[in-house]
């Protein structure tokens, strides 16, 4: 049986943290790991940015509570669930997260953790090193076939690890640099794949 694995920010919502940026005005939270090849650089550089302008958790709550998903993702999940068995496999956290996830209809998520202390995030607690390839990992050796789709650098290793790895509306610079991954532009070309993949075993 196939499992599907998705990233979240880029392929069923907008990225959080460019919300972020446009409520503080601050560019540089506009960098995603489709900028940022190492996370562990970028998140850095966010928590820094988040001490200096003195950003509760709760002021990000505020504004991904506002946030929707991609139009169609919730149908393309929903339609993901009656066919295969499905996660989202993504470097966001649970404590940000979590008001989208519902508004999926409550898939369930493989992610990181924030460290929150007095309203402020203190850290972040990655679940493991290389995380989304050795989730697909894991579940191929249970014997699934695994199919997966994402946007951006840290998504490579899971595409590649995957049976069925696709891009999903990844950018331009991406595509060329790793164009021995097929991409599409929506939900329902990537529905059309997984089907036809699917009589192929």
């Amino acid at each position: 049986m196939e499992y599907v694995c998705l990233d979240l920010e880029g392929v069923l919502v907008p990225e959080i943290w460019s919300e972020i940026a446009s409520f503080t005005g601050e560019d540089k939270f506009n960098l995603t790991t489709q900028d940022v090849r190492d996370y562990s650089e970028l998140m850095d550089m966010r928590i820094e940015l988040i001490h200096d302008l003195n950003i509760s958790i709760e002021d990000i709550n505020q504004l991904v509570r506002k946030m929707e998903p991609f139009s169609g993702a919730k149908e393309f999940l929903d339609w993901l669930r009656d066919n295969y068995q499905m996660t989202i496999v993504s470097d966001s956290f649970y404590q940000l997260a979590w008001p989208l996830i519902q508004k999926l209809g409550t898939p369930p998520i493989i992610c990181h953790r924030l460290e929150i202390a007095e309203n402020k995030i203190r850290g972040y607690h990655l679940r493991q090193k290389d995380n989304k390839r050795k989730v697909v990992k894991a579940l191929q050796g249970l014997k699934f076939r695994v199919f997966a789709s994402g946007d951006s650098y840290n998504d490579i290793q899971m595409l590649r690890q995957a049976d069925l790895g696709v891009f999903f509306q990844a950018p331009p610079h991406i595509r060329e640099e790793f164009n021995d991954i097929s991409g599409v532009e929506s939900h329902k070309e990537l529905q059309n794949i997984f089907s036809k993949a699917s009589e192929f075993v």
